[in-house]
């Protein structure tokens, strides 16, 4: 049997189709609406393809959106398949998953501390928890900054390759008036530190007066979905305190991934 019967036999058991790639691609995006990511070598044995024709299946499904990166875990579906009220569904969810860590950070650290999803080269600010100290950040709620500028925006960058920034950023970085990072190879090379630490920093680059650390909030199948920061003035933060903001960002991360687990487990038989 060759590679396009296989294909088609083992998704519908029925004739082939007119045009066998075209009919993969949207096998492909059924695949995909399920939610999770998926690796190339799952996609291959979903379909009964080769790998290198999964590969450009993805690949022509992620030039226009259909698709997208997870990082190195593979692909999720794109923005293209995801409408607005599809993206209304999960941000809240993922905010209710968040909120008891957002509060723990609150109550641990008084400093502001906000959760951010990331939407192509931009975070988005979706909830946070202001600090009570007279001198403080204010939480933002909805603002969208460039990602590159941001701790928690650079976490999530970090999750892609270098393939999937070229492709991201193959017009150039966004222009932002405080931005210290101004060229792909200095956003390769933080990133770079980035992957090994763990976490983000963003030291005056969001905006003159305010720093902050970030780490990526992953679900339960490894892929980040989401960042948690805590905004500080600059004129108490230090570069000593970032391994400590660092853990404490990493427990509240954990939190939500538990949350969000726990509740996928009991939505299905599988476990996390």
């Amino acid at each position: 049997m060759n590679e396009g019967q296989a294909g088609t036999t083992h998704m519908t058991g029925g004739p082939r189709p007119p045009l066998e790639s075209v009919d993969r691609a949207l096998q492909l995006i059924e695949v995909l609406r399920d939610g999770r990511t998926w690796s190339v070598k799952e996609v291959s044995d979903r379909l009964g393809v080769a790998f290198s024709t999964a590969h450009r299946l993805l690949t022509a499904l992620k030039f226009r959106h259909f698709a997208e990166r997870a990082g190195d875990h593979g692909y999720r579906v794109g923005a293209a398949l995801r409408d607005d009220a599809e993206d209304h569904i999960r941000i809240g969810a993922l905010k209710r998953a968040a909120r008891p860590a957002l509060e723990m950070l609150h109550a641990g650290v008084d400093e502001t501390a906000q959760l951010m999803v990331r939407h192509g080269t931009h975070i988005q600010f979706v909830d946070g928890i202001e600090s009570d100290q007279p001198l403080r950040v204010a939480a933002r709620l909805n603002d969208r900054l460039p990602a590159h500028c941001s701790a928690g925006g650079k976490a999530l960058l970090a999750e892609l390759d270098d393939a999937a920034l070229e492709d991201l950023y193959a017009e150039g970085l966004p222009m932002w008036p405080t931005a210290s990072i101004t060229t792909l190879g200095a956003l390769t090379r933080q990133l770079a530190a980035i992957r090994r630490n763990g976490h983000g920093i963003n030291r005056d680059e969001t905006e003159p007066g305010v720093s902050g650390v970030g780490v990526t909030v992953t679900e339960p199948d490894g892929a980040g979905i989401a960042a948690l920061t805590l905004a500080i003035p600059t004129a108490r933060f230090s570069r000593a305190d970032t391994t400590t903001y660092a853990a404490v960002l990493e427990r509240a991360a954990d939190m939500v991934r538990d949350a969000l687990c726990g509740w996928k487990t009991s939505a299905s038989a599988s476990s996390c």
